[in-house]
C-alpha cells in the first residue's frame, strides 16, 4: 500500500540536467520517488514534469516543502542558467471539494455522483448549482445542497457574484460544468479559474450551441465530446480529454444525441479524474496529461 505522497507539477525552459536536479532535491531530503514522468515541447522550448514521492521518511515537514522548493527553483541554476520554473505542489491525502453546475440534463450529473460514491475518484461533492429547479430532486436523493440561481442577460453579473460567494462559503476547489449550458463570464473565470466544461463535440469542430444538429446537417461520420478548462473564449480553453464514436447515414439527430451523451459521461469523468489526481499541467492554451 502506498503511503501519503507529495506531487510536484513543474514547467520551465528546457535545459540539460533538469531531471537530475529535480530528483536530487527530493533525494537530498530523504524522499523516495514512486512516479516520475516528463515531456519536452521542443517548439515551445519547455520541459514539463510530474514527480510523486512518499512523504514517509521525507526530512521536510509538508508545510516546509513549498518554501524549500521555491528557494531551490528561484536560486538554483543548471549550467549557469536560472530554472525560471512554474510549479504546483499537491498532496495525495487532500480531498478536493467539487461544485457541479447543471441546467436540465442529468446524465453527466448522475455519472459524476455515482463515480464519486464508488470511489473512482476521491473528492467531496457538497454543492450543486443550477439555473433551473428541475434537478433538485437528484440533489435531495444524494443529500447534496442544491442552489437554484436564475440567470438572464440582465442579471448575469449580479448572479455570478452570488455564485462566487457560494463557492467561497462551501470552500470549493473545482467547478464542473456538467451540461450547464451557460457561458461563464471572463470576470468569473478570472476570479475562479478552476473550471472544467464538457462540450458535446470534438473541438474545435462545432463550437457553441446545437453541435449535434450541425453535425447531422454536415453528414459527419464521427461525433465527439471534449472536456476542457473554461476560459473567457467560448469552448476554446485548454483541452484535457476527448473521444469520438462513429455514426452512420442511418442515424438521425436523436441517435447522435443518444450516442453523444454516453461519450460525454466518459470524457468528463476522465478529465475530472485526471485533474483530481494532479495529472494535468497547463501551459499556454495546451495541456500535458500525465498517465
Amino acid at each position: 500500500m502506498i503511503n501519503k505522497t507529495a506531487i510536484l507539477l513543474i514547467s520551465c525552459p528546457d535545459q540539460r540536467g533538469l531531471v537530475a536536479k529535480f530528483a536530487n532535491f527530493i533525494y537530498s531530503n530523504g524522499g523516495n520517488i514512486i512516479h516520475a514522468d516528463q515531456h519536452t515541447d521542443f517548439a515551445a522550448g519547455l520541459f514539463l514534469t510530474r514527480i510523486e514521492w512518499q512523504l514517509e521518511g521525507f526530512n521536510l515537514p509538508r508545510e516546509f516543502i513549498a518554501p524549500a522548493f521555491n528557494a531551490f527553483a528561484k536560486h538554483h541554476e543548471v549550467f549557469a542558467q536560472p530554472l525560471d520554473a512554474k510549479w504546483e505542489l499537491h498532496f495525495s491525502d487532500t480531498v478536493p471539494r467539487i461544485a457541479i453546475w447543471v441546467s436540465r440534463q442529468d446524465h453527466c450529473l448522475f455519472d459524476l455522483i455515482w463515480r464519486q460514491r464508488a470511489k473512482e475518484f476521491i473528492a467531496e461533492i457538497p454543492l450543486i448549482i443550477s439555473n433551473h429547479s428541475s434537478l433538485k430532486v437528484v440533489a435531495e436523493q444524494f443529500g447534496i445542497d442544491y442552489k437554484y440561481i436564475s440567470i438572464t442577460k440582465e442579471n448575469k453579473l449580479e448572479q455570478e457574484i452570488q455564485q462566487l460567494e457560494l463557492l467561497r462559503q462551501y470552500k470549493i476547489d473545482l467547478v464542473v460544468l456538467a451540461k450547464y449550458m451557460q457561458i461563464v463570464s471572463a470576470d468569473f473565470i478570472n476570479q475562479f479559474p478552476q473550471v472544467i466544461n464538457i462540450h458535446h463535440s470534438f473541438l474545435p469542430a462545432f463550437v457553441g450551441a446545437n453541435p449535434y444538429h450541425r453535425a447531422f446537417e454536415r453528414g459527419v461520420k464521427i461525433i465527439g465530446a471534449t472536456a476542457h478548462y473554461a476560459t473567457p473564449d467560448l469552448d476554446a480553453g485548454p483541452i484535457i480529454e476527448q473521444d469520438v464514436v462513429r455514426v452512420s447515414h442511418r442515424d438521425e439527430v436523436d441517435d447522435l444525441v443518444r450516442k453523444g451523451k454516453d461519450l460525454e459521461r466518459v470524457v468528463l469523468a476522465r478529465a475530472v479524474r485526471s485533474h483530481l489526481q494532479n495529472r494535468v499541467l497547463v501551459y499556454g492554451n495546451r495541456t500535458v496529461v500525465f498517465e
